[in-house]
């Protein structure tokens, strides 16, 4: 992991992302890392994953090294969940134990995967679907600070900057728009918590609290001072360690979601085919 990200910034938040949009269909159990092929439909052909799920070579790659070290033996969805703990690690924030032996899917659900949750969603929606999976309000807030590195394309806060909404810091709303023009430019990318440091802090509860989230599901959490999460937010901006502490349980929790181990599943060979 350390390589790809030396190669490209971006692929630490790009692992991140890809792990959770594994756990939150049938479970962490690599199913996203699978191709099409007859009898199954592919996870990153659903519309959260389309030409923006990255990082699939690093797990290949990292796969690969692993298979020749010791073969048949560690899980893609075990080395999944390893490259995002160490994704947030060397991007300066917490480090944790990841638990292993997960086993790898045999199957696909598309269909969850277009029902992943959205940037367009409002808060009730997001806690439903996080309550869906057995993860609570806060560790929704929490896990959303992974917001703090990456990017989003243009289309996906179109709407936010050229219809603004109450909560939106005008000025930040302008600024964005010279990134994401009212037509077109649907791929443009802008960081989702600026300033732009790729480091894994708790800038993004910060931007939350003045309106410069760049995603409206992300303003979500934060209403203003009267929301649901208002107060787990406002922890967060001031306490650096308690974000670092919690994202840690969280994602651990979040990794435990649909595990499949013993006879379920199995060890791939190849992270984008059953054996």
């Amino acid at each position: 992991m350390a390589d790809a990200i030396r190669k490209e910034p971006r692929m630490g938040a790009s692992i991140i992302r890809l792990f959770f949009h594994d756990c939150f269909v049938q479970g962490c159990d690599a199913s996203i890392l699978l191709d099409n092929a007859p009898g199954l439909v592919s996870e990153k052909d659903a519309v959260s994953n389309k030409n923006s799920a990255r990082g699939f070579e690093v797990i290949d790659a990292i796969k690969a090294q692993v298979e020749k070290a010791c073969r048949a033996t560690v899980s893609c969805a075990d080395i999944l969940a390893l490259a995002a703990r160490d994704s947030v690690s060397l991007l300066g924030g917490s480090n944790w134990t990841v638990p292993l032996g997960r086993r790898d899917s045999t199957t696909a659900n598309q269909t969850e995967a277009n029902n992943l949750p959205s940037p367009f969603e409002n808060l009730t929606s997001l806690v439903s679907k996080f309550a869906a999976k057995g993860l609570t309000a806060q560790e929704l807030t929490v896990l959303s600070g992974a917001h703090t590195v990456g990017f989003s394309v243009c289309f996906a806060f179109r709407t936010r900057v050229w219809t603004p909404e109450p909560n939106i810091n005008i000025s930040f709303a302008i600024q964005r728009r010279k990134i994401c023009p009212a037509s077109g430019g649907d791929t443009n990318l802008a960081p989702l918590t600026t300033p732009n440091t790729n480091r894994f802090g708790n800038q993004y509860f910060n931007n939350l609290m003045v309106g410069r989230a760049l995603l409206h599901s992300d303003q979500e959490l934060f209403k203003g001072g009267a929301g649901p999460t208002d107060a787990i937010v406002r922890r967060y901006g001031k306490d650096k360690g308690a974000f670092a502490r919690d994202f840690a349980a969280a994602m651990v929790r979040m990794g435990n979601i649909g595990l499949k181990t013993g006879n379920q599943g199995e060890i791939r060979l190849d992270c984008r085919k059953v054996n």
